[in-house]
């Protein structure tokens, strides 16, 4: 009976103590759900977050990648530069000495013609001189002309000696002393007397062939230059050729008088042009 009474006595306790847990129960399940829900919300945020720092690295990581490889192709690209640096100033270099050696080419051919230009007008004078030294004498008998440089001038031999002969005659010597006139207004000048013959033999007590009697005339005339009209034998060679350099056929009468003749080569002024062009 105490035991009835004892829990008649306990029992509104307990229903007030479970009124009062059930109420503060709702209430911190009601706070449960907001924590619940609060973390599910971090959660989320963290795996939100967590996903933009996996992104973030990857964009790091791309970004380094990236910057790797500029750095590499700017390495590339400066050592390129300096390369095509160096090159074209090589290239600069080979450039300006072509240049410079162009120009000094074209200063020597400049020169170079300048000095024949020059040398030319000399022929042309002393080719005028001589020609007009020579005007009142046939000129089948004496002929001048300038061949590559050259002045030659060529006289017959019935003017110069008597067949088979290399004594000068006294026509001769005049036709000589005209020439030799001009030769001495040029004292720098020097020449060559070359002596041909036909292709007709001879043999005498004086000659042995053509070849010595080309020689003696040649000798003949310089002779005559020189005793006679002072011309300095420095300035002179004697040249016999015989039969074998020919102007004309030495089968007819007319093509054996072209042959036999004697030739005054006026030699170009090799000291005096390589002069004038090293001058310029």
């Amino acid at each position: 009976m105490k035991t009835i009474k004892l829990l008649i006595a306990i029992l509104p306790f307990f229903l007030l103590l479970s009124c009062v847990t059930k109420k503060k129960y709702n209430t911190l399940e009601s706070e449960y759900m907001k924590f619940q829900s609060a973390d599910k919300s971090c959660e989320d945020q963290l795996r939100a977050d967590q996903a933009l720092i996996a992104e973030l690295k990857n964009q790091k990581s791309e970004a380094q990648q990236q910057a790797d490889y500029l750095k590499q192709n700017n390495n590339k690209v400066v050592d390129a530069l300096q390369d095509m640096s160096v090159l074209s100033s090589k290239q600069a270099e080979s450039i300006k000495q072509s240049m410079e050696d162009i120009s000094k080419k074209d200063a020597y051919i400049m020169n170079l013609q300048s000095a024949i230009a020059r040398k030319d007008s000399m022929n042309l004078i002393l080719t005028t001189n001589l020609k007009g030294a020579l005007s009142d004498v046939n000129d089948q008998d004496v002929t001048v002309k300038v061949e590559k440089g050259v002045i030659y001038v060529d006289i017959s031999d019935k003017m110069l000696f008597n067949s088979g002969k290399y004594t000068v005659t006294a026509q001769a010597k005049k036709v000589l002393g005209k020439i030799a006139q001009v030769l001495n207004a040029h004292p720098d000048i020097e020449f060559m007397v070359e002596g041909h013959t036909d292709g007709v033999p001879i043999h005498t007590d004086c000659l042995d062939d053509n070849w010595d009697l080309s020689v003696h005339r040649a000798t003949s005339v310089i002779r005559i230059l020189e005793h006679e009209y002072k011309i300095d034998p420095k300035r002179m060679t004697a040249s016999g050729h015989s039969k074998f350099i020919p102007v004309a056929t030495n089968e007819t009468a007319e093509g054996r008088a072209l042959n036999r003749r004697t030739r005054i080569i006026i030699l170009p002024e090799l000291d005096q042009f390589f002069k004038l062009v090293v001058r310029h």
